[in-house]
């Protein structure tokens, strides 16, 4: 069996220089462990969301483009397993406290940040993406047992656990197989270069 691709973390911020620092840091702390992507569009973020499973994602509050809340919601709703992380500004207080109420936001992060906080926040948001996708997998393996899925189903979940994403398909409307766009990134993947 191959060994299985490292956990990917995603983050989101308008301004590149943040997101360069961000990189550095999780780039020094957990060298191939972890690979990253970032983007200062939104948009962009989303339509990775919608190809690709992500361990944990970053997201700014404030984006002149599209809402921080917002767009953790609407990862949330395409990859219930993520973990959410918020990063805001020091005021910004009352909002970080709604989005871990209202949008399950696991945590979340000030700027300026202290690097070793930082890596201590992405290393616990890690170890619960693990419980998540433990519990999820028990639970279908429970199902399986007590007959609760359909043999399509129990192939289905086998295979996602194998290869996460490979059953997500999209169609077109003659029922056509929809190929993901090309990335227009360096390298072709997406992912931030190192």
């Amino acid at each position: 069996m191959k060994k299985p691709p490292p956990p990917e973390l995603l983050i989101v911020d308008d301004e590149r220089s943040v997101l360069n620092a961000l990189a550095r840091v999780v780039h020094r702390h957990f060298g191939p462990a972890l690979e990253v992507a970032s983007t200062t569009l939104p948009d962009q973020a989303l339509r990775w969301a919608a190809e690709r499973p992500f361990a944990v994602v970053v997201s700014d509050l404030r984006m002149p483009a599209h809402d921080g809340l917002r767009l953790l919601t609407e990862i949330a709703a395409l990859q219930p397993h993520a973990v959410l992380l918020l990063l805001t500004g020091s005021a910004d207080f009352a909002a970080a406290q709604r989005a871990v109420n209202q949008v399950g936001v696991f945590r979340y992060l000030t700027k300026p940040w202290d690097d070793e906080e930082l890596v201590a926040h992405l290393r616990a948001a890690l170890q619960h993406h693990d419980v998540l996708h433990e519990r999820a997998r028990q639970a279908d393996a429970w199902a399986r047992s007590h007959g609760h899925l359909s043999p399509q189903d129990a192939e289905r979940h086998r295979l996602e656990s194998m290869e996460p994403g490979i059953t997500r398909v999209e169609w077109g409307p003659l029922g056509e197989v929809l190929m993901p766009p090309l990335d227009d990134t360096p390298g072709g993947n997406g992912r931030a270069s190192r």
